[in-house]
């Protein structure tokens, strides 16, 4: 069984999915998740995108110990000098540089000849060189791209320095045997292709990127590019716990295996879904939660005699649990804090009494408490830590009904500390609360999504909410949750226009210091 490594960009290419707006501590949340599950390079963003990609890469780089951190860099000098600053504190600096192959790319965007592009990704590998010891290259659009110009461009590079040769199906153009003999021609074509790893890294435009990676495989590719339940731009990228999945269950066909820890995938998922609100479709394969659910009679008899007859993956396998009551209204702080510590989630003493506190109310309301439950209570706790003053919901009443115009009452705590009321009317209840709080909130704000979702089921069941708000001229994510819709919806709300008002503050401390 030879050994295929795992390269998740979850945290910069699948943050690059419409709406996705995550800040700097949720990507180190998801990060040391992505460690728990056992990922052999994580691509933490793009550091020469924003000075909030580059702190946020740099924490990450700074803390994540058992995964090779690497961030995305254009074969620019300043691209690659900001990269440095970012990642040269991990033990093993690693950097991710591009620049487009293919004819259209060279011709329409870049503007340069396929011999300035040899140029410029030579120039550029020979000085990251100087910094780095693990370069990959990436040919941008390289399924669109000419072969023997590959070869002679991807044979160059590796002269430069470049230890780490990425194939990329940027546009999900390709299909598994296109892409499969891709990478054969260039390992039988390019004479020094055995000093370095080969990599693939597909789009899923015609739902076609796990079948893709897994053809890579199958033609010498030894390192998967991809992202948590396959987020990304468009249509999104390899999902990598299918791609890991299949190759175990698979493995008398592939005879690969990874260095995932298959257990942690439902919580790698969930957290993911959480914090971009990008929700699992039902169906999915490996984690939708209808995968191991049976609903015709005949499979359900067959599952009853013995679930092999209609399950290939067991729900174990990959950390799906029966999700029962595990703890109610008469358990304590120590085994509160014992299944919050089973999370691999880290909270302060004040964190962790604040989420006893919302556990303790919610048994008081809900009859069946999961694990589902109390990983929503910890998020919520987790995405409210700020020492920033922030907009705070001192109470709220909706009132509404099939003969009554919906109209929605709102106190509010401004970050100056004034305690503010309004009244406003709506088509919907929704609506008028969402008026309300625009009407109290001195930011131009605009909706631009709205979504709620159940926490596992029943009707006592928590809700989750999540909405895309445009504050004045930038675009933020915000999560809620709570019993209630409405307040779940107006938690949710509120936490995008916290995000705009951290973000202010943020800004106008660095400039006090400079």
């Amino acid at each position: 069984m030879s050994e295929i490594k795992i390269f998740d960009t979850t945290l910069r290419d699948g943050e690059q999915s419409p709406g996705v707006n995550l800040n700097k501590m949720e990507k180190l949340e998801i990060a040391k998740q992505l460690e728990r599950l056992g990922v052999d390079v994580m691509e933490a963003g793009f550091p020469a995108s924003s000075q909030g990609d580059f702190e946020a890469v740099k924490l990450i780089a700074d803390t994540i110990k058992d995964a090779s951190v690497t961030g995305l860099a254009r074969t620019v000098k300043s691209d690659i000098d900001i990269a440095w600053e970012a990642l040269k504190n991990t033990a093993e600096p690693r950097i991710h540089v591009f620049l487009a192959t293919s004819p259209i790319h060279m011709t329409y965007k870049l503007r340069m000849t396929p011999e300035q592009v040899i140029e410029q990704s030579v120039e550029m590998v020979k000085y990251a060189k100087k910094k780095f010891p693990q370069i990959e290259w990436s040919a941008e659009d390289a399924t669109r791209s000419d072969w023997k110009f590959l070869a002679q461009i991807i044979e160059k590079v590796i002269d430069a320095g470049a230890t780490v040769i990425n194939l990329p199906d940027t546009v999900g153009y390709t299909t598994p045997e296109e892409y499969g003999k891709m990478f054969r021609y260039i390992r039988e074509h390019v004479p020094n292709i055995d000093k370095v790893s080969l990599s693939c890294h597909c789009h899923d435009d015609l739902g076609m990127a796990v079948a893709n990676s897994l053809a890579a495989v199958e033609n010498g590719v030894t390192q998967v590019e991809g992202t948590i339940n396959g987020i990304g731009e468009r249509a999104g990228n390899a999902a990598l716990e299918e791609v890991a999945v299949a190759l175990h269950i698979r493995s008398d066909f592939y005879l690969h295996r990874t260095n995932l820890n298959l257990r942690e995938i439902k919580r790698t998922s969930d957290l993911v879904s959480k914090l971009t609100g990008m929700y699992v479709q039902a169906n999915k394969a490996v984690i939708g939660r209808n995968a191991y659910a049976h609903e015709s009679g005949i499979h359900q008899d067959g599952v009853l005699k013995n679930a092999q007859t209609y399950e290939i993956i067991t729900p174990e396998l990959v950390g799906v649990s029966s999700n029962t009551l595990f703890l109610g209204k008469h358990s304590g702080r120590h085994a509160f804090r014992d299944k919050v510590e089973s999370f691999g989630m880290e909270l302060t003493k004040e964190q962790l009494q604040e989420a006893f506190t919302r556990f303790k109310q919610l048994t008081d309301r809900k009859k069946e408490v999961t694990d589902d439950d109390i990983y929503t209570i910890v998020m919520d706790i987790k995405t409210e830590a700020s020492a920033v003053s922030k907009y705070q919901l001192e109470s709220f009443q909706v009132q509404y009904g099939t003969n009554n115009i919906p109209t929605a009452t709102v106190v509010l705590t401004t970050p100056d500390g004034e305690t503010l009321q309004q009244a406003c009317t709506g088509s919907g209840s929704v609506e008028a609360l969402y008026k309300t709080l625009n009407e109290l909130i001195d930011e131009e704000l605009t909706l631009l999504d709205y979504q709620i979702n159940s926490v596992g089921g029943g009707k006592d069941a928590l809700a989750e909410s999540h909405v895309q708000l445009q504050v004045n001229d930038k675009v933020f994510h915000g999560r809620g949750s709570a019993q209630d819709v409405l307040e779940a919806s107006a938690n949710a709300f509120l936490n995008a226009v916290n995000r705009y008002v951290i973000q202010q503050h943020s800004q106008l401390v660095k400039e006090a210091v400079k």
